[in-house]
């Protein structure tokens, strides 16, 4: 679950042993259901993340689904939500719609980067992702130069100022889409598609926010929930300043053990663990004052807090922040700003897709919370002292107190009862998504069955764990549904 910067710091994609049982009814899709109404061609403007052209897989295409823009007025304006379909290599038993996480990440991008990461999934299933509203080429929200400017601005910029022209940037751009962004929207448009790809059913993947768009799909259409997966889980019902502390501990908790790591293997940042992570602090409290050069940029403070955060989400690219920051401190800060270019999006030729302005758009219509000056900055010392790395000094208000809609926190209320059995995954090392999330998330739903992973990272099923992917599998795949307990990674 991504949290931007500045103004929006917090307001913010092994072989184990393990045991599974139960059985669930089959999905609702099968081999004989037909594809629905979506028009599916070659895809002709798949982007990775270095903003050049993909070119397609085998089995890929692309279509558009016309979506009312207010479902108060389900026959007035439509939006077109863009979608990705890479096809079933055997025996298909239906479609399978994916969410990445977020809020606002391109879920065609994604798939079509990674789709050979679920080719187990993909030889029974139509493996399906797609842009939610306000996401990319579905309206996606865009706030002008505005947000490339906060990112290049120093500590000492006064960052309300910053946030109140992003917002008039977003207003005068996106003005008729934002009232009605949000994950419960997300969620009608996701009963459509459903039907739309012909299946009675939705058999669904979610990573990180897409568990909190599963979790509100299946709060309001309980009966149509097929085969779900809920990964790396989200619990949209803390308040803000709760969920700043949860994920600061997480990720002081990803930092420490990357120092005991680090160590262990000689590192290049210090001799112990401490000194690791005093390393790594001091380094990022050094570039208020003295940002690094590369090129005609520079890694700023809210840069460089992002670009130390960006590694610990994943124990693989552990060593990719070791060695960043190394460089750094010898004047090379190349590798660290690439590391937070990758956060927020920003392309090679200094463009932006909309990951962060949708994020921001859909974290405030999600939220009724608008924290004021005196909050944020006891939320702001409770966070630095946990987690040194992050901190919003300076910043007076929430990301949200100058948007120009109102949220509400009707995607805050979460109980799926009535629905098949919900498989929750959550991580004991999961930085972005604790894992206390997973358990209270399982609870809220009345129907869900807890996996845990005892290792590192976030998104259990992406870390390769032997376990993890065969329980999620033979859920999927088979409707065995996980016993009680089952713990993997132990």
């Amino acid at each position: 679950m991504k949290k931007p910067i500045a103004t929006f710091l917090l307001g913010a994609v092994v072989l184990t042993a393990c045991s599974t049982g139960g059985t669930s009814a089959p999905p609702a899709g099968s081999s004989t259901a037909g594809t629905g109404t979506v028009a599916w061609s070659a895809c002709t403007d798949l982007v990775g993340p270095d903003g050049k052209q993909l070119t397609p897989g085998p089995g890929v295409e692309c279509g558009r689904l016309p979506v009312p823009l207010d479902y108060a007025k389900p026959d007035g304006e439509k939006i077109d939500l863009a979608l990705i379909r890479v096809k079933a290599t055997g025996d298909r038993l239906g479609s399978l719609v994916f969410n990445f996480g977020g809020p606002g990440a391109s879920g065609v991008d994604s798939l079509a980067m990674s789709a050979s990461a679920f080719s187990k999934l993909g030889t029974r299933y139509d493996l399906v992702s797609f842009d939610p509203r306000g996401v990319d080429r579905s309206a996606g929200v865009t706030c002008g130069n505005e947000f490339a400017e906060m990112m290049a601005s120093d500590a000492d910029a006064d960052q309300d100022a910053l946030a109140k022209e992003f917002v008039q940037a977003c207003r005068q751009e996106s003005g008729k889409v934002l009232p009605h962004v949000g994950t419960v929207n997300a969620a009608k448009d996701l009963d459509l598609l459903r039907a739309a790809l012909g299946d009675k059913q939705l058999n669904y993947l979610g990573f990180s926010y897409g568990t909190h768009l599963g979790a509100v799909y299946a709060t309001h259409f309980p009966k149509n929930v097929g085969r779900f997966v809920l990964d790396s889980a989200f619990d949209p019902s803390v308040t803000y300043e709760e969920r700043a502390v949860i994920q600061a501990t997480g990720f002081d908790q990803a930092l420490d053990a990357f120092a005991e790591d680090c160590v262990a293997q000689s590192c290049e940042l210090g001799a112990t663990p401490a000194a690791v992570v005093k390393t790594i602090e001091d380094f990022v409290e050094g570039l208020k004052t003295e940002p690094i050069k590369v090129g005609d940029r520079e890694l700023t403070y809210w840069l460089g807090q992002l670009a130390v955060i960006t590694p610990l989400y994943a124990k693989q690219s552990w060593p990719v922040l070791e060695q960043a920051t190394a460089a750094a401190l010898k004047g090379n800060a190349t590798i660290l700003l690439a590391l937070a270019d990758s956060y927020t999006g920003r392309r090679a030729d200094g463009t932006y897709n909309t990951m962060m302005t949708s994020l921001q758009a859909i974290n405030c219509a999600d939220y009724a919370e608008r924290p004021t000056s005196a909050q944020m900055a006891k939320i702001n010392e409770r966070v630095k002292k946990i987690f040194p790395v992050l901190s919003f000094d300076g910043v007076t208000s929430g990301g949200c107190e100058f948007w120009p809609v109102r949220g509400d926190d009707e995607a805050r209320r979460i109980d799926a009862t009535g629905s098949a059995p919900i498989v929750v995954v959550g991580g004991k090392g999961d930085p972005a998504t604790p894992f206390r999330w997973a358990t209270s998330l399982t609870e809220k739903l009345r129907t869900g069955v807890l996996v845990t992973y005892e290792g590192e990272g976030h998104g259990a099923y992406l870390t390769g764990d032997n376990c993890v992917m065969k329980t999620v599998d033979a859920y999927v795949i088979d409707g065995k549904v996980p016993a009680a307990g089952t713990t993997c990674g132990a």
